[in-house]
Order: structure tokens, then sequence, then C-alpha cells
């Protein structure tokens, strides 16, 4: 049954803009499925006179028709709103409502304004005798606008990808059945509309229950006109042909690399990459359709696939409605699409997305690159694909919001990719990667191949043109001893010494002793090799723990650096501190490393100007390495391909490449190909063919063996985490699963304005994030990136709290640069956190994990279990103490106290007195660091503390700096605090500033005069409110504290 709805006109509407009209529209929603009809600019009077069709699946849904007024930059506003129940069209004449004007009426009664106007509405219901015509749309004027909503009024169905596997026969087999159920269920429908209205749509959700399979998945549903199934079959056709061109006319080139954005996407999936292509890309595809649905797009309009540029590129445009968010209204984007590579095994595609109707929407792109590459094999056989999905910001004019906008495209990309990769995984296997490459001895076991004898060795490495050139003139120049006659003694030759009687004679003993010399040299290398037995490959590791394996295959286009054309490259692996060296290949620009005869090097080619011995590689197994077991995971490897030049000359480095154990999955890592850095390395695109396996030999309790050794550094119990806490901790920096949280601290991050969030430590890495209104800021960096960390001292800007500043080595960190303040004339940036709770806690924390990670071990060795405190806080020599001078200060409370100066002093010891105080005033947790001399006469010291309920309702914490120095004239003591209120209201808006002279005035009594000022932050009405409520806190608190001090010194007070 369809409901077909005719919107004509409206009549008296609302103004809702400021120039007296509006721009009205019509929303229409029947259940699940909406339209919307096109914009009428500056009316109060529009006419459309555009008609949509709905299938009805309950008589109880009603119709809703909202006017709407388009807002270019913000939401759009209601302007009234009609609803009409199916059921009334149902129960009329005729089963129409005619054509009828409406009144619109507001959201809700208690509207001032209810004159809303009127809309000219034509609503109908019809009853069709098979299922196929009650699921055509509307074949009216607006038909092919209906067309491609067909599929938006279909609820998504459960789906099963079985991929290419499937036999003829299944096929066949599968078609007859749903051939089948089709029949039947048309026939059941004929005879049981009845059925339809009292159970909500059995019948729709009988055959929505269907899985689809692969071909199916492909194509548009069968319910659908002749006219257009003939379209799209010749749309999919047309699809398949551009494919087979661009395989045709690809070139071998290189896979695009990812974008600098990030990656959205990184997942495999059980089907063939061409299918998978097809899925994403196709025409006739049904998951754009699914997408589209799933995220409230409408308008879809997807433009046939063309070639540009004389077939050199194929490309494609679609243009849609986004859904509206929370900050932002529907929005139109145009997608450019463009095939960058097909090949039939690897597809790249680039799509350029505009959204011109958004704020500074002409000054950006957002680029995303889709990569479909095959994938690993799985031990069924089948086939699988690797999809990689990145993106980036394209700035076409510079603009100050590009931060802004960075952020916000970020945090968008995200939700509507997980959104996608939910729905992939609904209609595609995804491959679970956990299995694969876990049995490393079964993966190494089928790289060997056969060992080859020495002579077979020898005659390889000796079957080249130099020794067969060198045999062949040594065979001709003795044929030719041996046939001529002596010659006579001329010149100043004599008996035993026979001269070059000619130029040529010279010339032809030139170039035998170039030639013996070249064949001797080769000689001394294999006999050098023989003699020198012992290698990195086939070397065991030793000890328990995380042991690293790396099984090297083979290189491709290695660049060449002598006149050959070709190099003698051999690789050098280093982590943590030790090396591993390949075997080397001789004039090799593939070179393979699994069996082919080579030599292996013991030595490591940076220390130069030491013989280095090499031995022959006749184990014949595929070079495979393994570092000795390591207490924490590692964080990275660096690999080096070095030309060899010989056992005295430096090596000429042909490439080097790094391997991130945190931002790739060990699974990952099984089967990998890493391209090369460098100049030669780019320019010839050189890459490695490895596989890497990270395993931990020992038991379950190896995090907790790890917190109690840094528990001995940090000097403070660290407290193991739940799984769902690590588990969290992964998933939001994007963390493999064996990386574990140790600590986190709350504080600000400091770059243009501080920004609140949570810093989080593990065992590789130092992260932060924050959440501000929806804004998301995240980023890390590994502990082996830190080169130097430094604290500041407090200052205005600091709140109070001291700075630590994490500077990193240059070039390091680059995908954190967004969180750094400053980057220096090096390039090393510098990351400034500050306004911890616990400073001195998180401080020794950072500094104990950083030694841990970039001290070697015999380094590790020499470090004390026990570390002391934090080293005294560093303030600038000139200026005064915090900046207090920028304060105003005005008198809070005098007293003379009836005991000596050094007895009042021991309010701020840290001993008996200052604890009872503290305790008094309603001060709980309290901690404090001994007072360390900072410079010439002048002391300084951190307290903490918590407000007790009695004090502050929401129980805020304190954290404060003191600094104590003498008077001019050393007869008598000045203490200045600079306290940071956090987690009470306004906290963050000042800092308060006080300052204790304490003077002896008569023998045995002492004047303290205490001084109160505040430094605002940032501007707010309630100024004047919160001074006058800390000041009252405050003079009721010193009230208490001198009152203790005098009872505490005169018994009987």
């Amino acid at each position: 049954m369809k409901l077909s709805v005719r919107v004509v006109e409206a009549r008296n509407l609302r103004a809702m803009d400021l120039n007296g009209f509006s721009d009205p529209y019509v929303r229409l929603q029947l259940g699940r499925h909406r339209f919307r009809t096109k914009v009428v600019k500056k009316s109060l009077n529009p006419s459309w006179g555009e008609e949509f069709s709905f299938l009805v699946e309950d008589l109880a849904d009603e119709l809703i028709v909202s006017v709407m007024d388009e807002d270019r930059y913000f939401n759009d506003d209601f302007v009234g709103q009609l609803k009409v129940p199916v059921s009334w069209v149902f129960d009329a004449e005729n089963n129409s409502l005619g054509t009828t004007w409406h009144t619109l009426l507001p959201k809700n009664k208690k509207s001032k304004n209810r004159d809303c106007g009127e809309i000219l509405l034509t609503i109908s219901l019809s009853q069709k005798n098979s299922f196929i015509d009650q699921a055509l749309p509307f074949n009216g004027d607006h038909a092919p606008n209906m067309e491609k909503y067909a599929d938006l009024t279909m609820e998504s169905p459960s789906r099963s990808f079985s991929g290419s596997s499937r036999s003829p026969s299944q096929m066949g087999t599968e078609e007859a059945t749903s051939a089948k159920e089709e029949k039947s269920y048309a026939h059941t429908f004929v005879g049981r509309v009845a059925q339809l209205f009292y159970r909500n749509g059995e019948a729709v959700s009988a055959t929505n229950s269907r899985g689809l399979s692969m071909s199916e998945l492909l194509e548009k549903p069968r319910i659908e006109v002749y006219e257009n199934k003939f379209e799209e079959q010749s749309s999919s056709s047309t699809f398949e042909e551009a494919m087979g061109s661009m395989e045709s006319r690809d070139q071998g080139g290189e896979i695009p690399s990812n974008l600098s954005g990030g990656i959205l996407l990184d997942q495999s999936y059980v089907v063939a990459p061409p299918d998978l292509n097809s899925l994403l890309f196709s025409h006739d595809s049904y998951f754009t359709k699914s997408l589209a649905e799933l995220q409230g797009t409408t308008e879809l309009q997807q433009g046939p696939w063309r070639f540009e540029n004389g077939g050199e590129s194929l490309k494609r445009v679609v243009t849609y409605i986004s859904a509206a968010t929370k900050l932002t209204k529907a929005l139109k984007a145009n997608e450019e699409q463009i095939y960058l590579k097909a090949d039939g095994k690897v597809f790249a595609v680039l799509i350029s997305v505009s959204t011109p109707d958004v704020i500074y929407g002409s000054t950006f792109k957002t680029e995303l690159l889709f990569c479909i590459t095959p994938g690993p094999e799985l031990p069924s056989g089948e086939q699988s694909s690797r999809l990689i999905i990145s993106w980036r910001m394209n700035f076409l004019q510079s603009t100050m919001m590009k931060g802004m906008i960075e952020g916000g495209a970020r945090q968008g990309l995200k939700d509507s990719f997980n959104q996608f990769a939910d729905l992939l995984s609904q209609n595609v296997k995804p491959v679970d990667l956990k299995g694969l490459g876990s049995n490393k001895e079964q993966v190494l076991a089928s790289l060997q191949v056969e060992s080859q004898s020495d002579w077979k060795l020898a005659i390889q490495y000796f079957a080249n043109f130099t020794v067969v050139f060198t045999v062949l003139i040594g065979l001709y120049v003795l044929a030719h001893i041996l046939q001529a006659m002596p010659s006579t003694i001329q010149g100043l030759e004599f008996v035993g010494l026979d001269l070059p009687d000619s130029i040529g004679e010279v010339f032809v003993c030139g170039i035998l002793v170039l030639q013996v010399e070249r064949v001797l040299g080769f000689i001394a290398r294999f006999m050098q090799a023989r003699v020198q037995k012992g290698s990195d490959h086939g070397v065991k590791a030793q000890g328990e723990g995380w042991l690293l394996t790396v099984a090297l295959i083979e290189g491709t286009n290695l660049a060449a650096v002598d006149s050959s054309g070709f190099s003698d490259p051999y690789v050098l692996f280093t982590c943590n501190g030790k090396t591993r060296t390949s075997s080397i290949k001789f004039q090799k620009s593939d070179p393979q490393w699994n069996g082919e005869p080579s030599f292996i090097g013991i030595d490591s080619p940076v220390e130069t100007h030491e013989k280095r011995f090499y031995c022959w590689n006749s184990i014949g197994l595929a070079e495979i390495f393994e570092f000795d077991a390591m207490d924490e995971p590692p964080s990275m490897m660096d690999l080096e391909v070095y030309d060899f030049e010989g056992p005295f000359d430096e090596a000429t480095s042909l490439g080097h490449a790094e391997i991130n154990f945190v931002k790739t999955s060990i699974a990952d890592l099984a089967d990998v190909w890493i391209p090369l850095q460098g100049k030669l390395a780019q320019a010839c695109q050189s890459r490695l063919h490895l596989r890497i396996f990270l395993n931990d030999t020992r038991g379950s309790n190896v995090v907790k063996e790890y917190l109690i050794k840094m528990e001995k550094e940090v000097g403070k119990k660290i407290n193991l985490r739940s799984p769902q806490t690590n588990s969290a901790f992964q998933k939001l920096f994007g963390l493999p699963p064996e990386e574990f949280l140790i600590n986190d601290f709350t504080c600000h991050l400091k770059r243009k304005m501080p920004l609140q969030g949570r810093l989080f430590l593990s065992a590789r890495i130092i992260g932060f994030h924050a959440n501000l209104f929806g804004h998301k800021t995240k980023f890390f960096f590994l502990w082996e990136d830190i080169e130097d960390i430094q604290v500041v001292a407090p200052t205005l800007s600091s709140m109070g709290s001291p700075i630590i500043v994490i500077t990193l080595r240059r070039g390091r960190g680059m995908d954190a640069r967004h969180g750094a303040k400053t980057q220096d004339e090096e390039g090393r940036l510098k990351f400034h956190f500050q306004t911890f709770v616990s400073f001195n806690v998180a401080h020794r924390t950072i500094t104990a994990l950083c030694k841990a990670r970039s001290l070697s071990p015999e380094q590790k060795m020499q470090i004390v279990e026990d570390e002391s405190e934090a080293k005294s806080l560093q303030i600038e020599e000139n200026g005064s103490f915090l900046g207090l001078d920028d304060v105003s200060m005005s008198e809070l409370y005098s007293s003379g106290l009836p005991i000596p100066t050094n007895c009042f002093m021991e309010l701020f010891s840290g001993g008996y007195l200052d604890r009872k105080v503290m305790e008094k005033v309603g001060c709980l947790s309290y901690s404090y660091t001994p007072w360390e001399l900072d410079k010439d006469d002048v002391y300084q010291r951190q307290i903490c503390y918590k407000f007790d309920k009695r004090i502050s309702w929401y129980r805020g914490e304190v954290t404060s700096t003191q600094q104590r120095t003498h008077l001019s004239d050393r007869n008598g003591w000045i203490v200045e605090e600079i306290m940071t209120l956090h987690g009470v209201p306004f906290g963050d808006y000042f800092n308060l500033h006080l300052r204790y002279q304490v003077e002896p005035s008569r023998s045995k009594e002492c004047s303290v005069q205490v001084f109160f000022g505040i430094a605002w932050l940032k501007s707010t009405t309630h100024q004047k409110r919160i001074m006058k409520n800390i000041l009252s806190n405050l003079q009721d608190r010193l009230k208490v504290i001198f009152t203790v001090v005098e009872q505490e010194f005169i018994p009987g007070k």
C-alpha cells in the first residue's frame, strides 16, 4: 500500500528572517522514511508542486508535515507543522483527502504565536495487487527524484558476505530459492492485505530477514521495474569495463602513501580486493545507499564513472545532503572521486569533499584516501583484502580558524567512519588478525630451503664476467708463451728481466695486472669467509622476557651506487642498543635473503676503520635474527641498508626505516613490506620484506613485577589498573593490547591558552587527552623521543604551579606537534604541563619512567633504587618571587604574640605544630616538601591539602608554593605564598597571594602582619562577591591559626 502526498503551495507563513521573509521548505516523515522539498527563497506564499510517495507499513503511523525556514549558518527554524494519521486517509472516500488547505500548528500548545499559516496538500492512499507495484516509487513528474530514495525507504536487511568462493550450482540454488520466496510471498500478499495493517508489515520484514549474498549485495533489490533493472545492468558492466581498462593501463606504480591527517580505518576482510572495490565504489552497490540511510544522508546522487584527460584518470561526482548535528544544520556536500590506481589487486581512490555552505567552507577541502590491497594469507585459503582509509585537510586559503576546522573535521570523520566500519563488518566478515601469525615456529619453518654445497656456492660466486674474462685472457697468454720463441736481450733488459718493447705491450700488461688483482680480491674474500665461521643469523636469544625475532626475506629496487648498476646490500637491525647484521648480497638490486649464497657480517658497519670479517651463509635458511630478551616491550626498531665497500672502507647508506611497535599491531608485522627512507631509497622507491614477531616468554605477573620495580624508583605505591581501564586506555590512543596504564594525572597543557586534561603514563608512551565542549585534543609520543625534562618555576600564567617542560629530540614526535607549545630553531618540540594536583608524584613518575626507557641496561644497573625528592624549583634571578609585585597587596590581619619569632616560624617548619594547625583549620591529606635552598638566603617548598566539608562544601584541593627569606636587617622573616584552588567554582579564575611578615617587637615577643592579594586570571562579574567570601574565610582561618600557636607555647591560655 502506497501513500501519495503532493505538496502544492503554502500561504501566510510566519516571517522568520530579519528581512521580513522566510526561506521555506517542507519536510515530510512517515515512520522511518523522510523527504523534503526544494527551498523557495524570500517568500511567505511559496509554491512547490512536488509529489512524494511512502510505503505504508502500519495504519497507526502518522504523516508529519513540517514547514521549515532554511538558515545558512545555524539550525533551520521551525515555522509550523501538521500531523495526518494514515487511518484518516484509509477511512476517507476513495481513500483520498483530496486537495485541501490545512492549518499549520506550532510545536506546543504554549506557543504565543499560533498563527503559522496554511499549506495546500493532496493526500491519497492506493492499494495494488502485487508486491512489485507496492514497492515501486511514485511514477509521476518527480519520478527521477523519487528513484534515488527508493532504496532508502527499504528497511536495511541483514547481510551475509560469502565472497567469490561460491560455486555456480550454489548460486543457482540461492537464486531459485529467492525466486520461490518472492513468488510465494506475492501470492500470500494478494490474499492477506488486511494482515499488512494489523501485523505491522510482517510480510515486508519476512523478505528483509533473508541474508544477501555477494552478488545480491552488488545489485539493487529485485523489486523494481524492468527498465531500471536494465539500466543498472548496463551501469554495472560499464564499471567492470572501466576497471578492466584501468588494469590494462596500469604501469606498476607505487601505492599512494597514507594522508597526513591520520588513519580512520585499518582493517582486513575476508573478500577479494576486486569484490571489495566493487562493493564500495560500484554505482550498483547497495552498500552506499545503506550507509546513507544509516547516517541520515538524503538526496544522494551518484554520477557515472567517466574517463578524463584522454583516459588517464577515472572520475565521478557524488552529491548529497548530510544529516544535521547538534552544532550544524544539514549541509550539502560534493565529492569528487578519482581512481589513482587499479591494477586488479590494488585499488586507490582519492575523494575530495567540499562543503561550500559551511562557515569558511570555501577555504578548505577534506581529502580521503581509500587503499585496498591484498590482505594476509588465511589458513582456509580464502582471499582477503586490507582496507586503509586516511584523511587530511587541504586548505585552499589561509585562515585563522585552521586549528578549529581541523579539530571539528577530525571528530566528525571519526564518528562517521565508526558507523562505516560497523556497517561494512555486517556485510563482509572481518579478518581476526589475533590468530594470524601467532605460531611463529610454523611461519619461520616455512621459510626454510634446501642448503647448497660449498662447491655449488663457489661456482655461483665466481661465475661472473670478471673472473671468466680473466681466466680466458690468462689461458690466451699462456698459449702465447708456449708457442713464442725467446726474444733477444735489448735496451735495458738483462737475463731474467723481459721488459715491454712497445706502448701496446705496456697497455696489455696493465690490463692483466688489474684483472688479476680483482680476481685475487675475490679469492681472498671467499677464503676469508671460509675461515671465519659465525654470524648473527641463527644465534638464539638469551634470557626470559620480551623476545624479538626478525626474518629478512627480500628487498626490491635498492639503489645502485657503482658503475655496474648494482649494489652489494646488507641490513643492520638495531633495537634497545643491540644490533644484528644480515648477509651481504653481491651485485643485486632486488636481493633475496631466503637461501641465496651470501656473506654475513659479524661487526657493525658503523664502526669504520676497523677490520671486519665475513662468513659464508651455507645454512640455506631465510635470514632470521633474535634479540636478547628485554624486560619491557620495545618501542621501535631501526634498520639501515648499507652497500658493502670492503672490510676497511666506510659503508654507504642505501636507505633506512623505523618500525614503531606502539603504532603498529604485532599481527600486521607478521608479514610486512617496509618502505625505506632517504634520498637514494625514495628516488628508487626501495622496500624490504620482513616478518617480525614479538612475544613475552614470561608468566602472567609481568605487569605486577614491572610496577613493583617502578614503585622503588618513584617512591610511591602504584596500583594495578583493571582490565577495563587498560582496555579503555588502549582504545583511546589506539595502542596494542600489550600496553598497560601505569598512572594518570589531571593537569593543564600550556599552549596559547591552558587546556585542562589528563596526562597518561605507560611503559612506552606519555599521552595527553582533553575534551573541551566536544573538541578533543589527543596525542602521545615515546619515552625514547624525550631529550630533556626540566622544571620551570611557578609564574602568574602557570597559576602558581611549577611547569614540567619536556623537550623531544630533533625530528621526533611530529605526530604530536599540535600539542607542543614551541619548536626551537633545531626543530625540537617543547611540551609544557602544569597545575598538577600532586606535582612531586607526577614529576618523580615521569622522571623515573623516562630514565627506565632511555638508559641502556648497563646504565640502569647504576641507578639507585630509592630516588630523592625532586630538585629545587628554579626561578628567574631577576624579578620578584612569582610576580607578587604585580598584585595589589593589602593588610588582612596583624597581631602581637607573646612568643619569640623562632617559635612562631615553627608554623612553617613541617613539624608537629604545622600539622596540628592545618588540622584545626580543616585541611585534610596535608603533604609538603622539605625546605630547600633555592639561591642565597631563599628557601622554597610545596604544600598540598584538601578542604574539609565544613570549610568548603565542594571539598576542593589546594596546591601552594611557599618561599621563605630573611628581612633586610636579618632580624625577622618574610614568608610569601601563592595558592591555587582546584575543584571549586571559579577556582581557575584567580590565584590567592599571601605574605607573612614576622618581626621581633620586644623581648620574647613578635609582631606578625599578614597581607593579602588576588590575581585575577579571568574576568567575571562576581569578583566582589568572591573577594568578600575569601576575605571572610581567611580572617577566620588566621584567627584559629594564631590562637593555636599561642596556646601551644603559653599553657593555660
